[in-house]
């Protein structure tokens, strides 16, 4: 979801600093048919739910969007042809076509009514497209009130700045005043569009960590949501934050995910 003008905590300044692996105790789990290193520095997280899109029965853990995009100027129609598992990865493909008077076509899922939880860890790993107007991202939103706040958005980005992501948290205070903390993260080295990254977010009562392959990279306690939230996952094309794509741009543009785990901590381990 786009960052739009509000009263906010003040920006924090964004820094220059290259994205690196943690050195990390791991073991070998196998998901599925997935053999993957989990960290285990605290064996205090216990999984709760997962896709790792193995095959097409995948989605019907997910709700596929079917609608014109109503929100920030977007240009977009989401619709569930846009959206498949292909080679073990969940693919949301973005397409330049005429539809149902849009002139882009993309795709969004969701947990809505399907997991909906309160507090834990989310592990994303993902690879972004790139393009100007283009813009994923991965959030968590509620689904009680109409203005979908309180909101934490895990990963935003712009792609025609594939080095530079968006974390953020929204809300409204006692008055109705709707607020956020964020942070502008810029990496000198990576580009995000070049290969598959590991996006986490660690929710819990007091505050909210971003990390980027297991490197903390953002850290809040100016707000943490106590209520349930859902996965939402998109590509939007256009609008007021990312601008117009462009006419001479290459399409299709696919984002490509390789797994969603979520967990939470374990009895005895607090929260």
């Amino acid at each position: 979801m786009a960052i739009t003008s509000t009263n906010s905590i003040e920006e924090k300044k964004p820094e220059i600093k290259q994205v690196e692996s943690l050195n990390e105790i791991t073991s070998d789990v196998i998901f599925k048919t997935k053999s993957i290193n989990q960290p285990t520095k605290t064996n205090q997280w216990q999984l709760l739910w997962s896709d790792e899109f193995q095959n097409e029965s995948s989605l019907k853990d997910w709700n596929l969007q079917d609608w014109p995009s109503d929100k920030n100027s977007e240009w977009q129609y989401y619709t569930p042809e846009n959206v498949k598992v292909q080679d073990g990865h969940l693919v949301i493909q973005s397409k330049r076509e005429r539809f149902k008077g849009r002139d882009y076509t993309s795709g969004a899922l969701t947990t809505e009514n399907k997991l909906e939880f309160t507090y834990g860890k989310i592990d994303i790993r993902a690879k972004l497209p790139k393009g100007k107007g283009v813009f994923p991202a991965f959030w968590l939103v509620n689904s009680i009130n109409g203005n979908w706040l309180p909101e934490i958005d895990m990963m935003e980005n712009l792609g025609n700045s594939p080095n530079e992501l968006y974390f953020v948290v929204h809300w409204q205070d006692s008055n109705g005043k709707q607020k956020r903390d964020f942070r502008h993260f810029i990496s000198k080295d990576v580009d995000f569009s070049k290969d598959f990254h590991l996006y986490s977010l660690i929710w819990e009562k007091d505050k909210i960590v971003w990390l980027i392959d297991n490197q903390e990279v953002f850290q809040t306690t100016e707000f943490a949501p106590s209520t349930p939230l859902f996965i939402y996952l998109n590509t939007a094309i256009g609008g007021n934050w990312p601008g117009s794509p462009s006419s001479t741009d290459s399409y299709p543009k696919d984002m490509l995910i390789d797994y969603v785990r979520v967990y939470q901590k374990s009895e005895g381990s607090g929260q």
